[in-house]
């Protein structure tokens, strides 16, 4: 039996016959690439949302599901018409637990944006020089996972922290710094609803069920929601967000969110070195989950040429600077490529035209947005723990044998969730492995740009010091 006859527009477009595909197989990848991944339009405003500003400000929960969906569908569509890849993107979550929990406390919500769109200007400038592989190449393999994982374990405490089934225990001495539950102890109808979730989620991986964190998430809120009518539940029990019936399902989407971003502010409040820094270091974390994801989906769709290249790499990285501003003009945080797109191959997608469906798929989500905000942290979080385990994976690739690169990769891993900073996690590695480098005496092999990088973090950690001695106030 013959294959079916790709219409010659698209396949001109997107190579579908070329690449053993079919038009059926592209929209079935399609469609699972946005179930596997449409969990962000939960996620990132509870991450984003829960988070307060220098002013306390908080950005709403409504237009930030708006924003997630809007610049997810942009970019994904985009990705697919200029690279023909099926790469999705959406808002990163180790980037917006970095924008949430370590920028914007420092400064106002418009500049910490600004940051990212100026991230998003740095890659597209770097993409196009050719800088961008550079660096790429730069960068020890083992040091590039070591940072994926420690965001895993930084997000994974983020998800517990959020849940309730971790909190700040109180001051004093001899005290620990945290602990189990609000006193020690699990106690309450939200946590439950977070540990089932945390076991649902596991299993339905176990299982093999695509989706399965976003199934996780739709399950354990209803029963979220079931639990709240029933028990009658103080609505401060859940923090932020009570799980209750919507009054309407469907509704128009709130744009208040997009614009709102100042490019230059962020330096009247914090400087311009540390405005430096953190654009480098919003840059750095999305440049190797990028990276990483488009050679990880590129290979298992079988589109990696012989020398082990990525298709339209050029087009790729472009696109997601281009990406990455998008999200910050918009307040949903940088846009960056999702390694649930493997959902997708898996159900066959080789080209571009499955990122049009998934695309299409987050715009008709903007309507939706009623549902999305029923969601509380106990039922959102359990996917936070998962996505930290998927990093956490990583781990078993670094050489624990040879100490130059075992302990730069642990301090990488520790010093993130240990210090709630994903910024000191990258900085304590780098500079831990420029130092160790150095007295293994292969300080010359280091690459130039390696040495910049660490004497930046080096200035970002020593910044106290160095502006009381050029008595800065």
């Amino acid at each position: 039996m013959s294959a079916p006859t790709v219409p010659p527009v698209l396949e001109r477009l997107f190579k579908i016959g070329e690449r053993g595909s079919t038009v059926g197989r592209e929209v079935r990848g399609g469609v699972t690439t946005f179930f596997a991944m449409a969990y962000i339009l939960v996620l990132n405003p509870i991450v984003l949302g829960g988070a307060e500003d220098k002013f306390g400000n908080q950005l709403s929960g409504v237009q930030l599901v708006t924003a997630t969906a809007l610049v997810a569908a942009v970019t994904t569509v985009l990705m697919g018409l200029a690279a023909n890849i099926p790469l999705a993107l959406a808002a990163g979550l180790g980037i917006n637990a970095l924008v949430a929990y370590q920028i914007v406390p420092t400064m106002s919500w418009p500049d910490a944006m600004g940051l990212v769109v100026l991230s998003g200007v740095v890659v597209c400038v770097l993409a196009v020089t050719g800088v961008r592989e550079a660096i790429m190449y730069a960068v020890p393999q083992q040091m590039k996972q070591a940072i994926s994982v420690g965001i895993g374990l930084f997000i994974a405490f983020v998800g517990f922290v959020d849940a309730g089934f971790t909190t700040r225990a109180p001051g004093g001495s001899g005290s620990v710094p945290v602990r189990l539950g609000g006193d020690g102890t699990l106690s309450g109808w939200p946590v439950l609803v977070f540990c089932l979730g945390v076991l649902l989620t596991a299993a339905l991986l176990v299982r093999g069920v695509n989706g399965a964190i976003l199934i996780g998430i739709v399950v354990m809120t209803a029963v979220a929601v079931a639990v709240n009518e029933i028990a009658g539940l103080a609505p401060e029990e859940w923090g932020l967000t009570v799980p209750s019936v919507p009054e309407d399902v469907v509704a128009l989407p709130d744009f208040g969110l997009v614009g709102e971003f100042s490019l230059f502010g962020a330096v009247e409040q914090v400087g311009t070195l540390t405005v430096v820094l953190l654009v480098f270091t919003i840059f750095l974390t999305d440049f190797f989950d990028t990276m990483g994801t488009a050679v990880g989906i590129s290979s298992e769709a079988g589109l990696l040429d012989e020398e082990g290249r990525v298709p339209n790499l050029g087009r790729l990285l472009f696109v997601d600077g281009l990406a990455a501003v998008a999200g910050g003009a918009a307040s949903a945080s940088s846009s960056t490529s999702f390694v649930e797109s493997a959902a997708g191959v898996g159900e066959g997608a080789r080209t571009g035209l499955a990122n049009l469906v998934t695309g299409t798929l987050f715009a008709l989500a903007l309507l939706l947005t009623p549902l999305a905000t029923v969601v509380p942290a106990q039922a959102a979080a359990p996917a936070l723990i998962t996505v930290g385990f998927l990093l956490m994976a990583q781990v078993r690739n670094i050489d624990w044998t040879h100490f130059e690169i075992a302990v730069p990769a642990f301090l990488t891993i520790a010093v993130m969730p240990f210090t709630y900073s994903i910024t000191n996690g990258i900085g304590a590695g780098f500079i831990a492995y420029l130092v160790l480098q150095a007295v293994a005496g292969r300080a010359r092999r280091v690459p130039w740009l390696l040495w910049l990088v660490g004497g930046l973090f080096v200035v970002y950690f020593a910044i106290d010091p160095i502006e009381q001695l050029l008595g800065v106030d």
